[in-house]
């Protein structure tokens, strides 16, 4: 069973510190790890860009194959902030949805047109998100071959979003701001694009998952947040910013680390014999978690 005040609770993004970037899977040193540390009594809560169906694909499904304790029960925060659910070893739960944080379906419709016509070879429309509207990196292109793609494709998103009448800017430290009102933001990752509502984001899954541990009555003495990009460090800035003692892990830290006023973690700090990324370093951290709450 969960502790009502366990000395730690883990607020995990998914892409990159979980599941691989390349494979989009998850280890299973890493589902181990996950259970174990459940198994203790750690709240264990996703926070992630990905919709409910891969989580529940790539996540929940191994950690109830390879053994999630009964009577335990995980979080996922999906679609940052706009869809969430929780799941135990019987399977999931119902799926929320926030519906005035979702585009609008024409706008959906014309991107899966565009990416059919001129993208395909290089990225897919996911049609599984709720709320958003995304696209993929085509696992057979190389990163570079797709990175070269994505800044014609983003550009293509926002001609889309001005013809909706939806005032929308790029996320990335390149573009220009917005003279006029934003409602909306087209969020480029190293594996894929997403536009979405300028009200989700990490934090709001932040504070997602405080409530839902405070429906369980459960109020951990500290958080870990874990990311591998810069606006991963919103959980973190919210968790802190609430009062909550926090220390977010970036797994890919070669983005550059921001001065903020909590402490900030990579693979250097545990002490390994050379540097570790993405799942890598995920996978060593959890085990390090692990270790300390079975000390």
């Amino acid at each position: 069973m969960t502790r009502e005040t366990p000395p730690l609770a883990l607020l995990l993004d998914v892409d990159g510190p979980i599941a691989s970037p390349v494979t989009r899977t998850v280890s299973a040193e890493i589902i181990a790890s996950l259970i174990a540390l459940v198994r203790e009594g750690i709240p264990v809560v996703f926070n992630t860009g990905r919709s409910d169906a891969f989580i529940a694909e790539q996540v929940m499904g191994p950690m109830i194959e390879a053994g999630m304790p009964a009577r335990s029960v995980v979080h996922a925060i999906c679609e940052k902030g706009a869809t969430w659910f929780s799941f135990t070893a019987n399977g999931p739960g119902t799926v929320h949805l926030d519906r005035e944080l979702a585009m609008p379906a024409a706008f959906a419709d014309d991107v899966r047109t565009l990416v059919a016509t001129k993208y395909a070879e290089f990225m897919f429309f996911d049609e599984t998100k709720r709320a958003m509207v995304s696209v993929e990196q085509q696992v057979t292109v190389d990163s570079a071959g797709y990175l070269a793609q994505q800044d014609r494709f983003d550009a293509d998103a926002l001609e889309l979003l001005a013809r909706h009448d939806l005032g929308a800017v790029r996320l990335d430290h390149r573009a220009p701001a917005s003279s006029g009102r934003v409602d909306y933001r087209v969020d480029p990752t190293i594996i894929s694009t997403d536009i979405e509502s300028v009200r989700l984001g990490k934090d709001l899954g932040a504070s997602r998952a405080v409530e839902l541990l405070a429906g369980q009555g459960i109020v951990p003495e500290a958080w870990r947040t874990m990311g591998d990009s810069r606006t991963d460090y919103a959980m973190a800035d919210w968790l802190h910013h609430q009062d909550h003692e926090v220390k977010h892990v970036d797994v890919r830290p070669a983005d550059g680390v921001p001065a903020k006023p909590y402490p900030i973690l990579t693979s250097v700090d545990l002490g390994l014999d050379r540097n570790f990324i993405h799942d890598d370093a995920g996978a060593a951290f959890l085990k390090a978690w692990l270790d300390a709450v079975t000390a």
